[in-house]
């Protein structure tokens, strides 16, 4: 059975317990998105689109984000020439500072922006208008001053959709948590139509959202869904960690269950599996209780007084077989 190959418990308790779960929280990208976000859009009235993008692929250049890597990738499809920083800092959950030259440039997001006194408001109807379409802006500013956003968009699995409409459909709640801005996060809940959004979160706070879920008492069990580095602590905290098989070894590592083909369908499969092996478990007792209940006292000889009738040990031992093989049979009927 295909199931049994592509999820793969690393215990016999994170079985027993996901047929339990009523809520899902989903990391947005890598595991509802494709995890390859391309550049969509540049805006930039104050300078050449290029010459923005290639100031930013610069200060991007070492950067191992995705969102870095999509504006890298762009400028070298562009064929333009990236020049060398002398500094580069990250921001955690907000972007990056670089120097080029004698230019001091920050990628980022609003918050970052914010933080640093930089003025938005040639850039706020832009700004909106992409999160509202479900984009990531990524502002950049040149010596302290805005000069234009590059958008970036991460296109959302063909499994997605269909994935969250099963969950539904077995009564599990479905919970986004990114570090996108609150209106693209939104946009994206509303598209796929999605519970709850956690927006602008940051890595060190991914394990306090799904704390927050479990002590409200509203959610139940919670399972996280994740497959990058920064979601390992939030795995390791959720009730079930499931770890997409196509993420980083140790958020695979964190996770209590691994879809090894890294698709949102065998997480659906997964709980059913779930669902299905308890079943059996009890079909099993009551068929081990019920036949016990009958047979022992038989085997003892309770019939003999009132028919005479005594079990051959031969017949006896079959019936024992009997009871072992049915168990077991009825075990196998997983596999299908």
């Amino acid at each position: 059975m295909d199931t049994i190959y592509c999820t793969v418990p690393k215990n016999a308790e994170s079985l027993e317990i996901a047929h339990k779960i009523k809520t899902i929280v989903f990391d947005k990208t890598g595991t509802l998105t494709k995890g390859n976000p391309e550049v969509v859009e540049i805006f930039s009235p104050e300078m050449e689109k290029k010459e923005l993008l290639r100031l930013a692929a610069s200060a991007e250049k070492n950067s191992e984000h995705p969102l870095g890597e999509a504006i890298v990738k762009m400028a070298e499809e562009l064929g333009l020439k990236l020049e060398k920083h002398t500094k580069f800092e990250t921001i955690t959950g907000k972007g990056l500072f670089a120097v080029l030259g004698d230019k001091e440039i920050f990628i980022g997001n609003q918050k970052l922006m914010e933080e640093q006194n930089f003025n938005l408001e040639n850039f706020e109807k832009d700004l909106n208008r992409l999160a509202d379409e479900g984009k990531t802006p990524m502002l950049v500013a040149i010596d302290k001053k805005i000069k234009g956003i590059i958008a970036v968009a991460d296109v959302i699995k063909d499994s997605s959709r269909e994935a969250i409409r099963r969950l539904h459909s077995l009564g599990i709640k479905v919970v986004i948590m990114t570090g996108d801005n609150k209106r693209t996060a939104q946009a994206i809940a509303r598209e796929l139509n999605i519970d709850k959004v956690f927006a602008e979160v940051l890595p060190a706070e991914k394990a306090l959202k799904i704390k927050e879920l479990q002590d409200s008492g509203e959610y139940g069990i919670v399972a996280m869904v994740g497959d990058g580095i920064n979601d390992a602590p939030a795995l390791a905290q959720a009730n079930i960690g499931i770890a997409m098989g196509t993420g980083t070894d140790i958020a695979i590592e964190s996770g209590d269950i691994v879809i090894v083909k890294g698709t949102l369908d065998k997480v659906i499969e997964t709980i059913k599996l779930s669902k299905e092996t308890m079943k059996i478990i009890k079909q099993n007792l009551g068929w081990a209780f019920g036949y016990n209940i009958l047979g022992i006292p038989i085997a003892a000889g309770i019939l003999y007084p009132f028919f005479g009738v005594l079990l051959s040990p031969i017949i006896a031992s079959m019936a024992m077989a009997f009871s072992s093989v049915s168990v077991v049979s009825n075990s196998l009927r997983l596999k299908k």
